[in-house]
């Protein structure tokens, strides 16, 4: 009887609801009595329960989602100072916020890359996003500033070079860097603490606030924002979007 009891309440619509007030002290230790009872003889309730609220909570935080990139799409896809590269006319657009220094970001970096070049109509766009330390902040400013004073191709170079260093962006090391990509290494170690690579930085970082980004790497794709790189790759993001899914 306890736990039939208890199987009707837990499985109740709103209709069969009850207000447990209302009970006696006995009667309130009874239905717990019977509801303990009714799980442990049924695990497999407390699993689908749990499988039901994780895929509200999902749904849920997808749809906020949604909301954050529509509210911030200008900052996201046309703020007019990060790189774009890929395919500029692409009909996909992908962005995505890194850190120098974050190992998922450089573990990824190759794989990102493949994706853009073999699907050839991606236009992908860049943001810096510096959150683990001040390595991260020099590296990040180091790359803004080859952009400003070198432009596109120079800056793609010392993403690529910053993604693959191991040891800390000394000024030495920058500067090797700055050589190997035909930029002048003083004029952008001189340039990164400008106002002008400041700002960008700091659009990069009100931007992400707004739309509660806390790690990287972070993937706008279309109207799906990924938090991290999903288990089965881009790829199923690219092609929602691309069917006006995402």
């Amino acid at each position: 009887m306890k736990r039939l009891i208890a199987a009707l309440l837990l499985t109740a619509t709103p209709a069969l609801a009850f207000d447990i007030s209302a009970m006696s002290e006995a009667e309130k230790a009874a239905f717990g009595d019977a509801v303990r009872d009714y799980l442990m003889a049924n695990p497999e309730v407390l699993v689908e329960s749990i499988n039901v609220l994780e895929e509200r909570r999902a749904a849920s935080e997808a749809e906020s989602d949604v909301a954050l990139v529509a509210s911030n799409r200008d900052a996201i896809f046309n703020d007019g100072h990060s790189w774009i590269g890929g395919n500029p006319d692409g009909d996909v657009t992908m962005v995505e916020f890194i850190d120098y220094r974050c190992g998922y970001c450089r573990k990824f970096n190759e794989q990102v890359h493949d994706l853009v070049e073999g699907d050839g109509n991606i236009r992908l766009i860049l943001k810096e996003f510096p959150i683990l330390g001040p390595d991260s902040e020099t590296s990040a400013r180091f790359a803004v500033a080859v952009k400003q004073i070198g432009g596109d191709g120079a800056y793609v170079q010392a993403h690529d070079a910053l993604m693959a260093m191991r040891g800390a962006p000394s000024p030495e090391a920058l500067k090797a860097i700055a050589a190997e990509i035909g930029v002048d290494g003083d004029e952008v170690l001189n340039s990164m603490n400008t106002e002008s690579v400041s700002a960008v930085l700091r659009e990069n970082r009100q931007l992400a606030e707004r739309m509660a980004i806390m790690g990287t790497p972070t993937f706008v794709i279309g109207d799906t924002l990924l938090r991290g790189m999903p288990a089965d790759g881009l790829e199923p993001a690219v092609a929602a979007a691309r069917a006006g899914n995402g």
